[in-house]
């Protein structure tokens, strides 16, 4: 527990671990990178460069649409699961982390949703744990995606054996809906999952108190439950629209550069992608790890000579799905400052909650 005296050094040391261990994903979605490119062959760039004059003035206009759209089906779950919080509030809060989580150290992001949350009137409590709700609904979906890959591959007879590994991302899933599903179920259920969970991590970390754990989960029940039943189903189909979405620009991005439907087929994209997706939890949606793994079943598909093609498509869907956000959450805490100051000058505004 923090104390007066020191709020620095406890503020700092969370920090710190964060900012080390995207450092260190960063260094293994590298290293796996290199050697994933190494088994496919030498990329040549200067074909891939002239892949990228294919791209018309319009397309850019069709894939910032596209990626808006991801944008917000990618937030919605906060609108149904923290009451007060709109579509637009909803996209706003999580265009504004994903800058934060970027260009400051954590917690910055989490500060910045709080900041925001407070200012709709919204209580902290209820407000991340709308946000936790958020993450773990992507999270099951995102470890679920290799399910489906399974199904592709099944159903145009391709071998899967050599794609076990990918089972350990559905376990993963299937282990987070449950844990899910007995926190909501009960109180006692939500602290015997706490107390569970803060022994297991105190083998780690013997400063972890299990107890307080099974408190947060506790309150973590209360603050959720009321809007869970129906906010869960609405809040996974939104995270699997925002996939198909994303799926969406990542073909678009591969048939603007000229990598054709004769030459890749639209199923292994869609199986391309969907084993892929799970690695897009390291750092910058997997950047790196994700796109290597991407061009290695693309290759085998559509054979070496649409590699450089392949590379100039993945790198503009890139750049529209990681660097755009960040440019949106600009935009977008630029917009909630100017919605605080005119709430704030209007004689009329409400007092937000401390």
């Amino acid at each position: 527990m923090s104390t007066p005296e020191s709020p620095d050094v406890s503020d700092a040391r969370p920090g710190r671990r964060a900012w080390i261990t995207r450092v260190v994903l960063l260094v293994v979605a590298a290293l796996s990178t290199v050697t994933i490119v190494g088994l496919i062959g030498r990329v040549d760039w200067e074909a891939a460069r002239d892949a990228l004059t294919h791209l018309s003035w319009w397309h850019h206009i069709v894939l910032l649409v596209i990626v808006v759209a991801r944008q917000i089906l990618l937030a919605m779950p906060l609108s149904f699961f923290i009451r007060g919080v709109t579509f637009y509030r909803a996209t706003i809060n999580d265009l504004g982390a994903t800058l934060m989580y970027l260009i400051a150290p954590p917690p910055s992001d989490i500060a910045l949703r709080v900041a925001m949350f407070k200012s709709w009137g919204v209580s902290p409590a209820k407000g991340l744990a709308g946000t936790v709700m958020n993450s773990l609904t992507f999270y099951v979906a995102r470890f679920s995606a290799p399910l489906v890959g399974f199904m592709l591959l099944l159903a145009i007879g391709e071998d899967a054996s050599f794609r076990l590994l990918e089972l350990l991302s559905i376990a993963i899933a299937v282990a987070t809906l449950v844990i899910v599903l007995m926190i909501v179920r009960s109180d006692a259920l939500a602290r015997a999952v706490g107390t569970r969970a803060g022994l297991i991590v105190r083998r780690f970390r013997k400063t972890v108190d299990p107890d307080r754990w099974a408190d947060r989960c506790q309150n973590f029940r209360a603050d959720i439950a009321e809007r869970f039943h129906s906010g869960f189903p609405l809040a996974v189909l939104s995270q699997v629209g925002m996939m198909v979405v994303d799926f969406a620009a990542l073909t678009l991005c591969l048939r603007f550069v000229g990598v054709t439907a004769d030459e890749v087929g639209l199923v292994w994209i869609a199986i391309a992608y969907l084993f892929a997706f799970p690695f897009t939890v390291f750092p910058l949606w997997g950047i790196g790890i994700v796109d290597a793994l991407l061009l290695a079943t693309l290759v085998e598909a559509g054979g070496l000579e649409i590699e450089a093609a392949a590379v100039a498509g993945i790198l503009v869907w890139r750049v529209y799905t990681v660097a755009v956000p960040v440019l949106l959450g600009a935009v977008a805490v630029a917009a909630w400052r100017r919605e605080v100051a005119v709430a704030d000058a209007s004689p009329a505004a409400p007092t937000r909650p401390e």
